[in-house]
């Protein structure tokens, strides 16, 4: 009975490790492709408004990495972005870890 709930431990620790490790490659992911998005959107407004594709992302991205910029010397923006991310990983290990020490108390 204890192999079953030892095993039964570990399906739910890699249950968990498989929900942060989705958590944390959808939120730096969604860091990436944020400023893109940016650009796809302000280059289908600017085709909207009969510039060619070519020019309107020659504009586009000009404008998305200045506002990138703009983010960027906010002071302590970016470091909180990062140290947020940074925390969901940490989360994740001590979760990660109370689940080993719940797996030992059950062997025993």
């Amino acid at each position: 009975m204890k192999n079953i709930n030892v095993a039964l431990v570990r399906l739910l620790q890699f249950v968990v490790f498989v929900l942060f490790t989705f958590m944390v490659l959808i939120y730096f992911g969604a860091m990436v492709l944020l400023p893109l998005d940016a650009a796809v959107l302000l280059i289908k407004l600017m085709t909207l408004f009969g510039l060619n594709g070519f020019i309107a992302a020659f504009i586009a991205i000009p404008i998305v990495a200045y506002l990138g910029l703009r983010v960027y010397r906010i002071p302590g923006l970016v470091k909180m972005v990062i140290d947020t991310g940074v925390e969901l990983v940490n989360t994740g290990k001590a979760k990660i870890d109370a689940f080993n020490a719940l797996a030992e108390s059950e062997k025993v």
